[in-house]
């Protein structure tokens, strides 16, 4: 028996979707779990930006390797604090002999590149053409005043000037400019991916105010700080023009350097990964109608 011909018009492929993964310190390892959300949704993004930890992230998601085996290299890395600091001594540039000797140099600036090397997942790609996903890293060009977005050429070089915090992270110099922390400039840089996909997700980690928290450290308030800039700056960009879907995991409460509790960032995720997944779900839907 011939099946009746079908009147309803034919289903649109899919829509296309990009990420956008914001800076804020040891909050966007809440970046893994909405990356989860997408490899447990079955989506794969079409390109990916990032900024600071969200260039980090990023461009480890880009290179191919699942969010569930970023989350797991992530735990097992940070489970060890002992061997963590151990790590970040080799990536330090200064020494304490420089507060006295060495003009004033930053005895505890770290060297972002050999950061990267030993966070990053084994067998990351060395160029931005190597990866996966098309991938585009955002640091502040330091004399240039402005924006520098890489996304070709030396990957490790441009994801270190990305997350060159001033005080902490030595800036990085490429291609005849000095470059710094990316959220200085742009902290959610979904913006760069408006041409890219049919559906842009932004990630934000640097919204909220932490709750019952009396009195700050000097670091608390150095970072707190540049929190609040990044906040004003993504608040601005919002208003102009905001992204398909806007991701704003319940971090608050957790400080810059809390990487030692990646474990607590990423359960206080899994609410907002689910909600990830129902407007992504409606959305899609809502397209191909």
């Amino acid at each position: 028996m011939t099946a009746k011909p079908s009147h309803r018009a034919r289903p649109q492929a899919s829509p296309t979707i990009a990420v956008a993964l914001g800076a804020g310190g040891a909050r966007g390892m809440a970046h893994i779990a909405m990356l989860e959300a997408l490899d447990e949704f079955g989506v794969k993004p079409v390109a990916l930006s990032g900024a600071s930890i969200g260039a980090i992230i990023g461009a480890a998601y880009a290179a191919g390797f699942e969010a569930k085996l970023l989350r797991t290299h992530a735990l097992r890395v940070m489970r060890d604090r002992t061997d963590v600091m151990s790590r970040l001594l080799k990536a330090r540039v200064g020494r304490f002999a420089d507060l006295i000797f060495g003009g004033f140099a930053n005895p505890v600036l770290l060297d972002a590149e050999i950061f990267l090397d030993v966070f990053w997942p084994d067998d990351m790609p060395d160029r931005f053409e190597d990866l996966a996903i098309p991938f585009e890293a955002v640091a502040a060009d330091f004399h240039g005043r402005g924006e520098a977005v890489f996304a070709s050429g030396p990957l490790a070089s441009a994801v270190a000037g990305s997350m060159a915090m001033p005080g902490l992270i030595k800036p990085v110099e490429m291609n005849g400019r000095i470059l710094v922390d990316g959220g200085a400039v742009n902290p959610l840089p979904y913006d760069l991916l408006f041409d890219r996909a049919d559906i842009v997700i932004a990630v934000d980690v640097t919204h909220g105010v932490p709750r019952g928290r009396s009195g700050l450290t000097p670091f608390d308030a150095m970072f707190g700080a540049a929190q609040i800039m990044q906040g004003a700056i993504t608040a601005q960009k919002l208003k102009a023009r905001p992204p398909d879907i806007l991701v704003r995991p319940p971090v608050q409460n957790f400080r810059v350097f809390d990487f030692f509790h990646a474990a607590q960032i990423l359960r206080a995720c899994e609410a907002a990964k689910e909600q990830l997944k129902r407007q992504l779900a409606e959305m899609i839907e809502a397209r191909i109608r």
